[in-house]
């Protein structure tokens, strides 16, 4: 089943203030891209570009599934979820007064996914075993790497085909941010996925990546085509490896 992404010249601004300028990025069935950059480069804001929740001023978002193309910038996002993509937001984005259970229920809203709800829910408690345990728990009373984990299996939820993750590592320990981005790849490989990942943390980042962009104010500073090409960037360098 073949998926394309492609993203081309986007620009994107917050009122008159300017948060993407030209961005362009594609990523290819089966791929891990990783979106690298500090907080304020823009990384969230093109993640949003490609759901719908945030509409380019300029240039287009395609996604092409199984020999059809679609133009995202003209669909809403319940159409964009609906092609199987689903988003893992910056600061997880839960329901705090539901249940576990009632919050992965909510990510089982894509059409085609509610036949296999079941199926489905029974895969993110045997994903994440915590969450099984803590099902009737309310989500707003649980750890930060629960709630991450919780995130995550929210997304899998509709059965999707290409996984936006949004900067998983925020507010986890260094511990849990490796457990993450672990299981991230692990779950990639289980349901067949394609992954573009925003994220700050490099070195975590780059262990599961095939590839990926460096983004600085708002612009692709540099496509590495592997991640060896990502290690030796200057830009790279300066910025999460210490000028080495």
């Amino acid at each position: 089943m073949a998926l394309r992404l492609t993203a081309s010249a986007i620009d994107a601004r917050y009122g008159a203030v300017r948060a993407l300028n030209g961005a362009s990025i594609f990523v290819e069935s089966g791929e891990t891209v990783v979106l690298l950059g500090t907080n304020g480069n823009g990384k969230s804001t093109l993640m949003k570009c490609l759901m719908g929740l945030v509409r380019p001023v300029s240039g287009s978002i395609t996604l092409e599934v199984d020999g059809v193309t679609h133009d995202l910038t003209r669909l809403p996002t319940e159409e964009i979820v609906g092609l199987g993509v689903a988003l893992v937001p910056e600061g997880r984005r839960l329901f705090p007064k539901l249940t576990v259970e009632e919050n992965l229920m909510l990510g089982a809203y894509r059409r085609s996914a509610r036949e296999r709800t079941a199926a489905n829910l029974s895969f993110a408690y045997d994903a994440f075993p915590v969450l099984a345990e803590r099902r009737k728990q309310l989500a707003g009373t649980m750890s930060g790497g629960q709630q991450q984990m919780l995130a995550i299996a929210r997304a899998l939820m509709s059965s999707p085909r290409l996984l936006l993750v949004d900067e998983p590592s925020v507010g986890l320990s260094p511990l849990l941010v490796s457990q993450t981005i672990t299981k991230i790849e692990e779950l990639k490989t289980r349901f067949g996925l394609t992954v573009l990942m925003a994220e700050q943390n490099f070195h975590q980042a780059v262990r599961i990546a095939d590839r990926g962009y460096v983004i600085v104010h708002g612009e692709i500073a540099f496509e590495g085509k592997t991640v060896d090409e990502l290690r030796s960037n200057e830009i790279v360098k300066q910025l999460y490896l210490g000028g080495a």
